[in-house]
């Protein structure tokens, strides 16, 4: 058994944070889901940059489009889309076999609406009703005005993927909005059964922010630096522990057990941001760490074969607790104030989505004016 397949019976569900539409054409993704177990796969503005901005891939589509009268954010829609159900159609089976367990895809709403509640459910319906495929998550992030949006659309049946979380009190809240949804549904006498979510924590940006303070703290004296440096690079990977004993404590709940009882599933943990920045750590350190039963780990691609050659899959991720809550203790007693992280981390994130976002925009103006000049004109 390779050691993927090894993820899954641990529990673990494998993702793959990647698409395009050749590597679904080409049986790429179906040779994943057939030697590997892959069960999902996630998307997000950047990798539809890299997909559709950089070379000659999508020229015929966009061409297509934009001949038709299309603006650039309608071939931008369109093409997301069109990717979004072939992909969803690839995973159809997995959906079938695991009846709604796993086999989804994601598509995220424009990051520009990551602080816009009643923008974010228009376009997150607008999105499910278009793609018109039941193994889709909508992913909304995890900001303050994305929970109201949240409980919304999973009242309405609409499985949700809550996105750039960091924050252990964050999760709590986007707990709180899951639960809220599937009572507003039940409520309503709609059935829970395939109303689905995940809450996806992003790992290794954490560690980027707290090690770049550990140094800062570290300079202030040998006393301080040494317990910045034994601090270092751990944690993303102890607020991923911590989180999972807070979904343990939700999923074992009075609340939930009644949600449980009318059939609801629970929202798993997603662990995402799993490729490591540093080319001195270990390139599966957010893989290995983080096997435990009921979680996902969507990863890149990179990392995904890295695993499979070289990943060591036993199940970590309720060993060493009582070290996971001393590090976070730790990490308050020196200085680092993970709430503020959060907050910084979140804005960073909103920013790194719109700005692959935007030039993607760029780009297929650039393309429509050139493919019909004087037909297809973008809208501003």
């Amino acid at each position: 058994m390779n050691n993927l397949l090894q993820l899954t019976a641990q529990g673990q569900s494998i993702w793959l944070d990647f698409t395009r539409r050749s590597f679904v054409e080409s049986g790429a993704l179906r040779k994943l889901i057939d030697d590997d177990g892959l069960t999902g796969v996630t998307s997000n503005p950047t990798i539809f940059d890299e997909a559709i901005s950089r070379g000659d891939e999508y020229e015929a589509a966009i061409q297509h489009a934009a001949k038709r009268g299309l603006h650039a954010e309608e071939v931008f829609e369109e093409i997301a889309i069109i990717d979004i159900q072939r992909v969803a159609d690839e995973l159809r089976p997995v959906f079938d076999r695991t009846q709604g367990r796993d086999g989804y895809v994601s598509l995220e709403v424009s990051p520009h609406l990551a602080h816009e509640t009643e923008a974010s459910i228009c376009q997150a319906r607008e999105f499910w009703t278009r793609v018109d495929r039941p193994n889709l998550f909508i992913k909304i992030p995890g900001t303050a005005e994305g929970l109201p949006a949240i409980r919304a659309l999973l009242s309405e049946g609409i499985n949700i993927n809550i996105t750039l979380l960091f924050s252990l009190t964050r999760y709590r809240e986007v707990a709180e909005a899951f639960l809220a949804g599937l009572e507003d549904r039940l409520a309503a006498r709609g059935a829970i059964e395939r109303v689905a979510s995940v809450a996806s924590f992003f790992l290794s940006r954490i560690d980027l922010v707290v090690d770049s303070k550990l140094e800062a703290i570290g300079r202030r004296g040998p006393e301080l630096e040494n317990r910045a440096r034994a601090l270092r690079g751990k944690a993303a990977i102890a607020c991923a522990k911590q989180a999972y004993q807070i979904y343990k404590e939700i999923v074992s709940g009075d609340r939930f057990r009644r949600l449980a009882a009318a059939g609801a599933r629970p929202q798993r943990v997603l662990w995402a941001s799993t490729s490591t920045k540093r080319p001195e750590e270990r390139d599966v350190r957010y893989v290995e760490a983080l096997i435990g039963p009921d979680t996902i780990n969507t990863m890149p691609l990179k990392t995904l074969e890295a695993f499979r050659d070289h990943g060591d899959p036993a199940p970590r991720l309720e060993q060493e607790l009582d070290k996971v809550r001393a590090t976070l203790r730790e990490l308050g007693e020196i200085g680092v104030d993970l709430e503020a992280v959060s907050r910084q981390l979140e804005a960073e994130g909103v920013r790194k989505f719109v700005e692959p976002f935007d030039h993607l925009h760029e780009q297929l103006r650039r393309k429509v004016a050139l493919a019909e000049p004087g037909v297809a004109r973008d809208r501003d």
